[in-house]
């Protein structure tokens, strides 16, 4: 692997875009959250998939889709994050979160789960969580019956957080926003029940929220147990894919004491509502969720409001 491009600093972010052979290009993203310095919180975002069928409209990754990458290649993106911070491999983080969530629906490639089986013993890191995050294709029920006995057998207490992203009760919206065959709301919390035990994280419903993506409080107590599930509300960050399609935030990343209705709504029937905006400059540098460094290369005409942090070019694209 050769990294050629690279946005953004040690805070919050960098991105990394890299050739892993005959031209075929991977992203994966290294951030802390400050105030927390990195031996608090490290946070890693590889990739799964060269680009991804799913093409969600909001979402820069979509397009282009060369299948799977395989263990090997995923393990060489993070294997290149730690490596070049802890050349020993010990990574004294509290919390060294590995995501699955740069490029590709990682459900869709069996080769995560073999990742999540050798992280353990690949690195001395004592705050390992693993995070997938997934939107649930319908076919991948074997992976999801595979990925329970993993988190079971080596991520038990805490140790695994597990997203579905959701976005809107709307169902028909739903499908515009996530346009592939995938679980009901039925089939995702009858999937949770079975997969929690005493002492896990509680499984995250995330919502990228739109100004028009109705969130019905009375259709999430009618599937999902608040005592089972945590809601994730995130702004639609800047991307060539909402530009698009006219996808506009509801959540206003500059506004961060802002409060919302629905989200108050949501608390009052019992449910465990985080706010997740992060930094603004996250956007500036192309690390935020749904962003694609590449995409932004090729694009011909820029985006005002992302991507605009400086590139530092080691090899031609």
């Amino acid at each position: 692997m050769r990294v050629i491009t690279t946005s953004g600093a040690d805070e919050p972010a960098r991105v990394y875009l890299a050739d892993l052979g005959a031209g075929r290009l991977v992203e994966f993203v290294e951030s802390v959250q400050p105030p927390l310095p990195r031996d608090e919180k490290w946070v890693l975002l590889v990739s799964t998939l060269l680009g991804c069928p799913v093409g969600c409209p909001m979402c820069d990754a979509g397009g282009d889709y060369g299948g799977g990458l395989t263990a090997d290649e995923i393990f060489s993106q993070i294997d290149f994050l730690v490596r070049r911070r802890y050349p020993d491999g010990r990574v004294p983080a509290n919390k060294f979160k590995v995501q699955f969530a740069r490029v590709g629906e990682p459900a869709l490639n069996p080769a995560v789960l073999d990742v999540l089986r050798g992280l353990p013993g690949r690195y001395e890191a004592p705050g390992l969580l693993p995070s997938v995050s997934t939107v649930a294709p319908r076919g991948t029920e074997g992976f999801f019956e595979r990925l329970a006995e993993i988190k079971d057998e080596l991520y038990s207490g805490g140790r695994f957080q597990l997203q579905f992203s959701v976005h809107t009760t709307d169902a028909a919206l739903r499908d515009r926003l996530i346009p592939v065959k995938k679980w009901g709301f039925s089939e995702i919390a009858r999937y949770a029940e079975n997969f929690h035990r005493e002492g896990d994280r509680r499984v995250t419903l995330c919502f990228a929220l739109g100004r028009d993506a109705p969130v019905d409080p009375a259709v999430m107590s009618d599937h999902f147990d608040p005592e089972l599930f945590l809601l994730k509300f995130t702004p639609l960050n800047p991307t060539y894919g909402a530009r698009r399609h006219g996808l506009a935030s509801y959540i206003e990343p500059d506004e961060p004491g802002k409060r919302y209705e629905i989200l108050d709504r949501l608390a009052e029937v019992g449910y465990r509502v985080l706010l997740s905006i992060g930094e603004p400059e996250e956007n500036r540098i192309g690390s935020n969720c749904g962003q694609l460094l590449r995409r932004h290369l090729d694009a011909p005409e820029k985006l005002p409001d992302g991507y605009t942090y400086p590139l530092e070019r080691r090899q031609g694209v």
